[in-house]
């Protein structure tokens, strides 16, 4: 009769579990109040409109549609409302007349002046991240909070100095997870680092933490690498 040796694995102490189990479930979190979040703001657009006429229709129909009082299908039919308007809306704006009626509604709303700003801010804003910036590329790192460290940015738009004209770049740095809040500055184009990177693949990096990234990244500038390899030689 052989007699075997105890196991010499150690088992994952009780922090190490819970970490495991924390790390597992964070994204899966957060997928879940980014999606509720836009449920919930989608849904709501709609709500004032379809709670009063799921109630008509309940009342209406007790014994065959009074399901439709539960308020998680009043929240569904808000949602494909709402979402039903947006593909139409986009439908409408391929169309002459619909972009006719959208230039009334913008000329409507800029007659009121509060309004007036952030409609003007953000239609510009939109339209600048769908064209390209002109003498760079959109999506850039720069020295951000100081020269050793870099910040990921998208230039909105590029202008000159005053007096000596020498080119000025706009840039929104987002923010780590939720990317519409940021920072503006204004960095002079020669202090860009440009990169190769879409829009879409600088909001995956932003959003995920730094998780979702290509292998490598410009970190430094062409110039800087020349000066510093002067330097040491």
């Amino acid at each position: 009769m052989s007699l075997q040796a105890p196991s010499l694995v150690p088992r994952p102490s009780l922090q190490r579990l819970f970490l495991t189990g924390l790390l597992t479930l964070l994204p899966i979190w957060l997928t879940w109040v980014v999606v509720k979040f836009v449920f919930v703001l989608l849904s709501g657009i709609s709500s004032p409109l379809v709670m009063p006429m799921s109630e008509q229709i309940a009342t209406s129909f007790p014994h065959y549609l009074g399901w439709v009082r539960a308020e998680w299908i009043q929240n569904v039919v808000a949602l494909l409302a709402t979402l039903l308007v947006i593909l139409a809306v986009g439908v409408l704006s391929r169309r002459v007349v619909g972009q006719s009626l959208l230039r009334w509604v913008g000329a409507v709303i800029k007659r009121i002046p509060l309004a007036s700003v952030i409609y003007d801010s953000a239609k510009k804003l939109l339209d600048m991240l769908q064209t390209e910036p002109g003498t760079t590329q959109r999506v850039v790192l720069i020295d951000f909070p100081h020269r050793d460290m870099k910040s990921v940015g998208l230039v909105t738009r590029v202008i000159r100095e005053q007096g000596t004209g020498r080119e000025l770049a706009a840039v929104y740095v987002p923010t780590t997870p939720n990317p519409t809040s940021g920072y503006l500055e204004i960095v002079p184009v020669e202090l860009l680092t440009p990169t190769d990177w879409t829009v879409d693949q600088a909001m995956s990096f932003i959003i995920s933490g730094g998780a979702v990234a290509p292998d490598s990244v410009p970190f430094t500038r062409a110039g800087d690498r020349d000066r510093d390899r002067d330097r040491d030689a």
